[in-house]
């Protein structure tokens, strides 16, 4: 008897084709929206039924189940409560990275199981072998860098049916099958909140912030800002300070709601070699000293070789080789070994 996959179908071309993928390699596949958000926005239209109907179709036009799992009360506690508490601190989080942690990977996961799966699946470009994560084949789309949170025992059970495929390799394939999506573009945004940026989302979360001084790296007030919540390290743009060179957000003080800028791309507050990590996470096991590895500060930064990997107390520091630019308090940084993702942490 074929073992059952539950497929999470967000309604765009890379759910769909994996699904397809599945039901081709012979497996007994069911669909599944996740229904994680449905609230409005100020100018701003959730098309959380227009996904699920077009994830419905492909369902149908592949000939296979379909559920839906209403996780909105879950997704509110775990992640969106979350990442706003994070930038009401002043930091960056990532909710793409909570939202795999606790909602894909966890509550998507027992509840498939618990509805019969024997394994789940999701449209992401990584790859999953023997309980390990490894980077998507083609580096131009690699999503692992948003799922080394994800523990061991869940990854045992998932699959990633795209993780060797190329972007236009998949549009391809949905177009051969003549499946609705495969023209449809990709969703851009907070992950739960599609179009919308993130400084609406949090101002209709918040209210609107007070505006502050901008202080550059000679001490001198040089202009107002919307709201110190809304800046991170590295940032250039939206600054709205005219005139010269272009200035480069350094840090924030938000008890204060100061941000610090600076024209110079050489400042030392922008380059680090060193960074401090808190709440780790190993998928497999942690590193050892006769291994290489590398770290990802950023989505879509690149790997920059470690020299040392060192435990403090419950945090870890990690020296590198090269300096990197703009760390940021509250993103993560992952740690790999080759292609593999050993884990990471939150940057302090």
């Amino acid at each position: 008897m074929s073992k059952k996959v539950y497929v999470g179908m967000s309604g765009g071309v890379d759910s769909s084709v994996s699904a397809a993928l599945l039901k081709d390699q012979g497996y007994d596949v069911t669909g599944v929206y996740m229904k994680n958000w449905s609230k409005d926005l100020p100018g701003h239209h959730c098309t959380w039924e227009e996904d699920y109907m077009d994830a419905k179709k492909v369902a149908a036009q592949l000939g296979i189940k379909f559920k839906l799992y209403d996780f909105e009360k879950q997704y509110k506690s775990q992640v969106v409560d979350y990442m706003v508490g994070e930038y009401e601190a002043g930091r960056t989080p990532n909710p793409d990275i909570m939202c795999n942690q606790e909602i894909k990977f966890k509550l998507f996961l027992s509840t498939a199981l618990k509805d019969g799966a024997d394994l789940i699946a999701t449209g992401h470009y990584a790859r999953v072998k023997d309980g390990r994560l490894l980077a998507g084949l083609y580096k131009n789309k690699d999503q692992s860098y948003f799922l080394y949170r994800v523990k061991e025992s869940a990854l045992e059970k998932s699959l990633m049916p795209v993780g060797e495929l190329e972007k236009p390799e998949v549009r391809k394939i949905a177009k051969k099958l003549g499946l609705s999506t495969a023209d449809k573009k990709d969703s851009q945004g907070i992950c739960f909140v599609g179009q919308v940026g993130i400084k609406e989302f949090l101002e209709s979360e918040l209210g609107i912030s007070k505006p502050g001084r901008i202080i550059n790296q000679k001490g001198e007030d040089i202009g107002e800002h919307e709201g110190a919540l809304y800046y991170t390290i590295g940032q250039r743009h939206g600054l709205n300070v005219g005139g010269g060179l272009p200035y480069y957000v350094t840090g924030k003080n938000t008890q204060k709601n100061e941000v610090y800028v600076t024209t110079d791309i050489a400042d030392k507050n922008l380059w680090r070699k060193s960074l401090k990590l808190s709440d780790i996470h190993w998928i497999n096991d942690e590193p050892n000293e006769k291994s290489k590895y590398m770290i990802r500060t950023r989505y879509r930064a690149d790997l920059v070789n470690i020299s040392k990997i060192i435990k403090e107390d419950s945090n870890y520091r990690i020296d590198l080789e090269d300096e990197v630019r703009a760390l940021t308090p509250g993103q993560s940084a992952v740690i790999y070994e080759e292609d593999r993702v050993v884990g990471g942490g939150i940057v302090i």
